[in-house]
């Protein structure tokens, strides 16, 4: 990791083949965006749904040239941007296949908002890997680990605020944004899985991440 984070300030430009990757990124992001903006269940839902997605697309064609990413994490902000797409879509408590994934398990709730969740401490804590590691904001594994699920936490933690400030601001008309379905717990579930998240992306991707990171510092 050391090594890694030595010389990231040398990367100045894309991956050699990066703009078929960005082009290809685009065109799948733009798609799901069009379609999910297309009789949207609650349109008040899609467009709070959407907008971090659209947030996030903007900020990958800004940053592109002057920051770019890694691979792998540029194909997880995608997957992350369609999750959020697709709740926004059918509302988060009515994604089809989830309801049917409820009655094959007879569980009596659709968990789609799990699945965000757990993809908004997933992807946040790779993004916020490569950042701190490029950036040499800490040293040692240990120190990176904490600081990045807690930056996954926060950030988490924020969004539920954000979802109080909307249903106190729009009453009734923010039910489908919270999507709790009833369950008292909801926010509480919702950050723990954020947290886990977090901990199985730092477990499973970290080799995979440092790969590619000293890949972009060579280019």
């Amino acid at each position: 990791m050391t090594n890694v984070s030595g010389g990231m300030n040398r990367s100045s430009g894309p991956l050699p083949g990066g703009y078929a990757i960005k082009y290809a990124w685009l065109v799948v992001f733009l798609s799901v965006l069009v379609w999910s903006g297309i009789a949207p269940k609650d349109p008040f839902t899609w467009f709070l749904e959407a907008s971090p997605a659209m947030i996030a697309g903007i900020l990958v064609v800004t940053t592109y040239r002057s920051f770019p990413l890694t691979p792998m994490l540029y194909g997880f902000i995608l997957a992350h941007c369609i999750v959020l797409m697709v709740g926004g879509h059918y509302t988060y408590a009515e994604v089809p296949l989830f309801d049917t994934l409820a009655e094959l398990t007879d569980s009596g709730r659709n968990n789609y908002d799990k699945l965000g969740h757990f993809f908004q401490g997933f992807v946040p804590a790779l993004l916020a890997r490569e950042i701190l590691i490029r950036k040499r904001v800490v040293n040692g594994k240990a120190w990176l680990y904490l600081f990045v699920v807690s930056i996954c936490l926060a950030f988490s933690a924020f969004y539920e605020l954000i979802e109080w400030w909307v249903a106190i601001a729009s009453g009734q008309g923010a039910d489908a944004f919270l999507g709790t379905q009833g369950y008292i717990w909801d926010t509480q579930s919702d950050m723990a899985w954020a947290l886990a998240g977090a901990l199985v992306s730092l477990a499973v991707l970290s080799r995979v991440h440092d790969r590619q990171l000293s890949r972009l510092v060579s280019g």
